[in-house]
């Protein structure tokens, strides 16, 4: 446990040093600050509009807002996750910083998952900050509150924390370079297929929101974002209810506890290849 620490420590202060966390630090300040202008302008007149029979216009914008706000908040933890990882171990082994770090009673696994829990460390508390901060924001500027409050905010968390393993899946194989590129782009593949898949939604086109939902187990971080927009409106009902499933930000259809359970088997998938992989590279 002790090398675990060690090592976890390390790699935080590789990323002190490289300003990373001054660089999230400053886009975060940025994203509250829009946020919350946002909010302000839009709820400062919202009690004069007069929407169709049947729709909620505060909530419809509460929660559309607070979509917009969680995939913000997903695409900075996701940042700050790919910061942490993308040279956890090619990158580090180049410039010659692994190799003390691997030898008994270290080992190559304990390595690994000390810097998955490293940036896990980091990036966890990070996300629950911003949501909780943009959910206040929400609240107390709108006066409208998600109908489950904690479950979308760990959600959130735990996609961030797969996309730290898929990050430093990749560093075992790729530079750091081409893994950054490698993980973003999955990223952004994740949250198309989602797109489409909302598109599909409405169109009720059975082909591309199957073809979502495969792109969703293929990349459960995409699922367990689309499940946390499911929450915040699980209990809005009526046609406020229906627009809000049309998304992209003020709901979700896809999710559960099977796609939970998923996701963590995913996650124990991720690990197994990259200690395999790692095992075997002569570094």
């Amino acid at each position: 446990m002790r090398e675990i620490l060690v090592i976890a420590g390390y790699g935080l202060r590789e990323a002190l040093r490289r300003k990373v966390f001054v660089v999230v630090l400053l886009l975060t300040a940025g994203f509250l600050v829009l946020f919350w202008l946002g909010n302000h302008f839009l709820f400062q007149n919202i009690s004069g509009i007069n929407p169709p029979v049947g729709i909620d216009a505060r909530a419809f914008a509460g929660a559309t807002l607070f979509g917009l706000a969680m995939f913000g908040t997903l695409f900075l933890g996701v940042v700050l996750a790919i910061f942490l990882t993308l040279g956890a171990v090619r990158g580090d082994a180049e410039r010659g910083l692994l190799q003390p770090l691997i030898v008994r009673p270290v080992g190559r696994i304990t390595l690994l998952a000390a810097r998955w829990l490293g940036a896990v460390a980091v990036c966890a508390p990070y996300v629950g900050l911003v949501y909780l901060s943009t959910m206040l924001i929400t609240g107390l500027t709108g006066h409208w509150w998600p109908d489950h409050l904690v479950v979308p905010g760990v959600e959130l968390a735990a996609g961030v924390a797969l996309v730290a393993a898929m990050s430093l899946l990749g560093s075992v194989f790729l530079t750091a370079t081409a893994n950054g590129i490698a993980v973003f782009m999955l990223f952004g593949a994740g949250l198309v297929a989602g797109l489409l898949g909302s598109i599909g939604h409405v169109l009720n086109s059975h082909t591309l929101e199957r073809a979502a939902k495969i792109a969703a187990w293929l990349l459960p971080f995409e699922a367990l974002y689309q499940d946390a927009l499911r929450e915040l409106t699980a209990e809005t009902s009526g046609l406020t209810g229906f627009l809000l499933q049309l998304g992209p930000f003020g709901g979700g259809y896809t999710g559960g506890t099977t796609l939970r359970l998923w996701a963590v088997a995913y996650l124990l998938i991720v690990g197994v290849i990259a200690a395999i992989g790692f095992s075997r590279r002569d570094l």
